[in-house]
């Protein structure tokens, strides 16, 4: 069983976890944390890497737990989000296959970021083949084993002996180097059906 937050298109790394261990537990009842992958993901941009982030409602309370953390209705985010997207990716090898599986969550709107992440990792999951048997917390247990709630972070990630991440093709390549760790949908626009054995050959021990 390994512990991990909910995240809006998560990285590789959070991917390999969910391949290398059979159960995961994605947490429900903590307090919301900001500038986290819960709301945002890092893509790979023609000018090197692009943070999307999905604008939140804010709280009636200082604290709110995550699963009650609603999605903003102002401003044309979606639409900024998925033009940002087919920008970066349309001309990567399997965008074209995959890119209907996707429009349809910025077309639609969601009331609540969790439920908006869950489908879209259900979806992730579906298409890299990746078969884990997914729990959700009913209560916060500050302390649990394999916890990777808040070490898989855009800033100050904690060390991960476990992680590798592997070198793959990237579009922007020749112009960025090789940029680790982003989103996993950059891993599966480039890599399609064989993304999963990156996510392999990324995890050790």
């Amino acid at each position: 069983m390994i512990y991990l937050s909910t995240t809006y298109l998560g990285p590789v790394q959070q991917y390999g976890k969910i391949y290398q261990f059979a159960d995961v537990c994605i947490e429900t009842a903590e307090n919301y944390q900001k500038q986290t992958y819960r709301n945002r993901c890092i893509i790979a941009g023609a000018n090197g890497p692009l943070s999307l982030s999905v604008p939140l409602e804010k709280p009636d309370t200082l604290k709110c737990l995550t699963k009650d953390i609603r999605i903003s209705g102002h401003g044309n985010w979606r639409h900024l989000h998925w033009n940002a997207i087919v920008s970066a990716y349309n001309m990567s090898p399997f965008f074209a296959y995959y890119q209907d599986d996707f429009a349809p969550f910025y077309e639609k709107a969601y009331d609540y970021l969790f439920d908006f992440n869950e489908q879209l990792r259900e979806l992730i999951c579906h298409l890299l083949d990746l078969h884990p048997t997914i729990h959700y917390t009913q209560t916060y247990q500050p302390e649990v084993e394999n916890d990777f709630r808040e070490r898989i972070r855009p800033r100050h990630p904690s060390k991960d002996d476990s992680f590798h991440p592997v070198p793959y093709y990237q579009v922007f390549s020749r112009k960025s180097g090789f940029l680790p760790n982003l989103s996993i949908i950059d891993l599966l626009f480039n890599m399609g059906p064989e993304g999963i054995l990156i996510l392999r050959d990324s995890i050790s021990g």
